[in-house]
Formats: structure tokens, sequence, C-alpha cells
């Protein structure tokens, strides 16, 4: 199950899937992946679910056992991390030597907890791993972009770049974005345009357009893109984050060793190509003490909004006249 091609049921039944990773949406796509492809095999199939916790060797085998409608089934095993030490030995052994008709999906959220189990379950022949880390900020565009080629169209590059910027970079929402814009576009290459067309009013409105005034020192175009955002129902949390963004942005670019290529240095910031060129024309007027201040003010507006804030219109307006105060207007 490599890459983003789907599964078939050779692939899933009488083995085990186990999906591994922090990335909610992709790994709840690989569990709907491995669903479909048995479903698909067999119209009849049984769907059942269970978490780690709960799982003992009876449940397991309630759970692969076939109805009287169908021997094929497909087990989905969620939390797998809070599997109970009682029951790994148990686990170990089904997944060495799984049901035939029976696709067995275990669903691991990431982080230590459990990693031990993960370690053994990796050395069986009958176990294939799905890793869904989280992207890293350059490789949204990567992702809409593949989204839109599954879906039968193309997307230019600089459009899969303001498709980001005006949708944000949740996984669900990109992925819904992608897949009305090759829907209504199928078969076509889909150009900035298309994108503005599409989404362009989002973008002027969104949190990163207020964040951008602020860093380069707007005040007035800040507090303007501050108001149309609200008004428009972005969340203050959004707006903050896309403020401590900004603010990485500045601060990893002015650590960064100098003289390394764009892409590399790209990379670096983490950051993609188009926006390297903002963050550098940025950097020129921020000292590391001012961005170290600006940091500090962005944790407490956020830390503010998420507390006992009362007026969280007001907390955002103070903190764009205090980071637009804090660069150096030269």
């Amino acid at each position: 199950m490599a890459g983003s091609s789907k599964p078939r049921a050779a692939d899933v039944l009488g083995r085990v899937t186990l999906v591994t990773g922090k990335e909610e949406f992709l790994r709840e796509r690989t569990v709907t992946t491995v669903r479909d492809a048995v479903r698909l095999h067999d119209a009849d199939a049984e769907l059942a679910e269970t978490r780690g916790s709960d799982l003992t060797m009876a449940t397991l085998g309630e759970l692969a056992a076939p109805s009287l409608f169908s021997s094929t089934r497909c087990v989905v095993v969620r939390a797998l991390e809070d599997l109970p030490e009682e029951s790994v030995a148990g686990l170990l052994g089904y997944a060495a030597a799984p049901v035939d008709d029976v696709a067995l999906v275990l669903v691991h959220g990431g982080g230590a907890k459990g990693s031990g189990v993960l370690t053994k379950l990796r050395r069986l022949d009958p176990v294939v791993e799905v890793k869904v880390a989280e992207l890293r900020p350059s490789e949204y565009p990567s992702f809409v972009a593949n989204e839109i080629r599954g879906h039968g169209a193309t997307l230019e590059q600089e459009a899969a770049d303001l498709l980001v910027q005006a949708v944000g970079q949740d996984l669900r929402s990109l992925a819904a974005a992608a897949d009305q814009l090759a829907s209504d576009f199928h078969g076509q290459t889909l150009s900035v345009d298309v994108v503005k067309r599409y989404f362009g009013g989002r973008a002027e409105a969104k949190s990163f357009a207020v964040a951008d005034a602020a860093f380069w020192g707007r005040r007035t175009v800040a507090l303007e893109e501050l108001r149309w955002a609200l008004d428009g129902g972005t969340a203050p949390v959004l707006v903050t984050s896309a403020f401590a963004g900004g603010a990485r942005g500045v601060a990893r670019y002015k650590a960064a060793p100098r003289g390394m290529r764009d892409a590399d240095l790209a990379r670096e910031v983490g950051v993609p190509p188009w926006k390297l060129r903002t963050i550098r024309d940025q950097s020129r007027g921020w000292s590391d003490g001012g961005i170290a201040r600006a940091i500090r003010a962005i944790a407490q507006a956020d830390a503010d909004i998420k507390g006992a804030a009362s007026d969280s219109s007001y907390t955002l307006e103070r903190l764009v006249l205090t980071v637009t105060g804090l660069r150096d207007p030269r």
C-alpha cells in the first residue's frame, strides 16, 4: 500500500495492516481504504471495530469469527497504544498467522506509548505498516497537488501554494477543496486564476494575511485584515497561530547558516520556497531581540484568548499594535 495507491483485497485479507502516526485524517483514510477493498471483494463482508484497551483474545476471536452471512470480515482496532500487557502475546500470536478471510487493521496514534508492541509487530511477515506522519509546512502544496491528481486533474505549483494559503493546513479541508476543484475541472490543469475564483475571497480574509501584514510592519493594513478576518468568521486562535508561524519563520531564517541554496534553506526554515522569499524580505526589519519580544507577545495573546480574555478582538488588535511596533521601520 505504498504511496497513494489503493489496496486490493489480496493486500489486506489474511494480513495485518498496521497504521502508525499522529495525522488523524491520514490514519482514518487508510482505515477507509482497507474497508473499501474488503467490501469491494465481498459486498456482504462484516465490519467490526474495538479499542486497544478492550482487546483480549476472546474479543479478537469474536470479532474475527465468521457470521451467518459472510466469512469475510474487516476488524479495526483503534488506540493500539492502550493495549493491555496481558493481551500482547495473544495479539502477536494472531498477527503471526492471521485468518485468511479477515483483514485486521491496527491503528496506533504515534508517540512512545506501546512502541514495544510496534517493534514486535513489524518483525512479522503478515504485518504491513502504513506510516502517516504529520506534514511539514513545505509539504502541504504537494499534498493538494497529489489529491487533485488522484481525482483526474492537475494543479500548477503556484496554484497549489495559493490553495494552501486560502484553505489553511487542515487536511480534511484541503482534501475537500481538491475534490471540489477536480470535480469541476476534470482532466484540466488548474491555474492560479481558477483557485482565486473559488477561494480568493477566503484568502483575503484569512489569518495569514493579518500576520504577514504585521510582520511587514504595515499596521493599518494588518488592522484592516484583522477586522475582515474576524467579521468573516475566522477563529481568533487561528490568528495567533498564524502569528506564531510567522515569528517562527523569521526566527528560523535569521538563525539558519548563511550561503545555503534556496531549496535547502526553505527546508531548514520549514516553509515552501515561495514563502521563503517573503520571510527573507520581512526578516530585514527584525532584530534578534525584536523577534524574541514578538514571540513572547504572541504567546501571551494566545494564552489570553484560550483563557480568560473577555474580548478576543481587543487582544488581537493589541497584538497587531505590539508586533508592528517591534519591527525596525528601516
